[in-house]
């Protein structure tokens, strides 16, 4: 297969809507990033609050509006107990919002409802925790992710349509392959080395470091990806919603980011001084 014909099978009919869709959310997170403070915080809880609403309508079964309320209800309480510094309020509003979700579901959806809350708390946590809470690095420990996970994604979707080769997890996701896997993390690492030396320079972070710690954040992404997929097969949908116009839901949109993030805010609070300092720890090594 020629170059020429690689291309032109990567620039296909799909790549359109999916870029589209991606500008705009792109503008979107930046200019919340950027924004900072309550504009960041709401960004987020919004994204969220949609992707609890996705699970939950994609998982059926009983008290669907009951379990999306409750459970937006109570991470948005988490939330707040993340910025003021309540402890109480932070973990019993998350149990409530989980349990709860649980429990109104019935026999067999209640891991699955639960799961549901869990999984828009790791993602709204994270990202305030990093940003939001941490009094250094904030905004470059989310910048650092974005970095991450964007180049993981755009480059496994081209490394794959323009090498091929053999298929990473056909039954779960049929159409992503090795190379696309080893091109996109290696490309996503690069850029989130790119994006911290920029904003930190050489004296602050030791760069090979950040480039394992990258690869690593690239291999959760496609793992995230991967996740999302075989949920959906699990459940027998296409699309975790059609909120955004011409590409699914917030689901297909923040697989990779939710658990990257996570993962990056474990990580820096494991190596931080405290709370208040998760993005530091992520970054400066």
């Amino acid at each position: 297969m020629s170059l020429k014909t690689s291309l032109a099978g990567a620039l296909s009919a799909d790549l359109l809507p999916r870029t589209l869709s991606g500008v705009v959310m792109i503008a979107a997170a930046l200019g919340a990033l950027w924004a900072g403070g309550l504009v960041f915080t709401i960004f987020w809880v919004l994204c969220a609050g949609a992707i609890i609403y996705e699970w939950q309508t994609l998982i059926g079964g009983p008290a669907r509006w009951s379990r999306i309320g409750l459970g937006i209800a109570c991470m948005g309480s988490a939330v707040i107990g993340l910025r003021l510094g309540l402890p109480e309020l932070l973990f019993g509003a998350s149990l409530l919002g989980i349990a709860g979700a649980a429990a109104l579901a019935g026999p067999g959806l209640r891991i699955w409802a639960g799961a549901g809350v869990l999984y828009a708390l790791c993602l709204v946590l994270s990202v305030v925790l990093l940003r939001v809470s941490s009094a250094l690095d904030g905004l470059e420990a989310i910048l650092w992710i974005f970095a991450v996970v964007w180049g993981t994604d755009i480059m496994a979707y081209f490394g794959g349509r323009l090498i091929g080769g053999p298929k990473l997890w056909p039954r779960v996701s049929p159409s992503k392959t090795w190379s696309g896997f080893i091109t996109g993390v290696t490309c996503g690492a690069l850029l989130g080395v790119a994006t911290v030396a920029g904003a930190l320079g050489s004296a602050q972070t030791h760069f090979l470091i950040i480039f394992i710690v990258g690869v690593a954040g690239g291999v959760v992404a496609q793992a995230g990806d991967l996740l999302e997929s075989s949920i959906k097969r699990h459940f027998g949908v296409k699309d975790s919603s059609h909120l955004i116009p011409g590409h699914g839901g917030f689901m297909d949109r923040l697989d990779g980011f939710i658990v990257t993030a996570t993962f990056a805010a474990l990580l820096g609070l494991a190596k931080a001084a405290g709370p208040g300092f998760v993005a530091t720890g992520l970054l400066r090594w």
